[in-house]
């Protein structure tokens, strides 16, 4: 019985591309900052699991999609709503001084963290006096 259930909600759960078109997209808000060695991006994607979320570099570019259980939140009894509804879809510009081979991500209470390590090119040295 539980076969034919996991079946079922295989067939209901949207493609990604029929996502795309037929449910709404928010850009999700967004904290970047900068340490000697990496750049942290945090994006807060509450509602997210980790298997809805994907992460790509594509043509120079660093694309973050996550999606929601979309239908049920749509058809909440709200008393209150202060955020919009929506999946979570945020592009951003990749510099070269970003080492794309060892960026990382992690998903933990709805926050998104990417470390995008740099280049030991562009790390600040200090240079030793003689």
């Amino acid at each position: 019985m539980a076969e034919v259930k996991e079946m079922q909600e295989v067939k209901t759960q949207k493609s990604w591309e029929e996502a795309l078109e037929n449910e709404s997209w928010v850009a999700p808000l967004v904290d970047i900052y900068e340490t000697d060695d990496e750049f942290f991006l945090n994006a807060y994607i509450p509602g997210v699991k980790k298997e809805n979320l994907k992460i790509k570099l594509e043509d120079g570019h660093l694309v973050i999609m996550g999606r929601i259980d979309y239908d049920e939140a749509v058809n909440r009894k709200y008393v209150l709503k202060e955020t919009e509804i929506g999946n979570f879809y945020r592009r951003f510009k990749i510099s070269d001084s970003i080492d794309e081979s060892k960026i990382d991500a992690r998903l933990e209470n709805g926050v998104l963290e990417v470390r995008l390590p740099k280049h030991e090119r562009v790390k600040p040295k200090t240079i030793e006096i003689k």
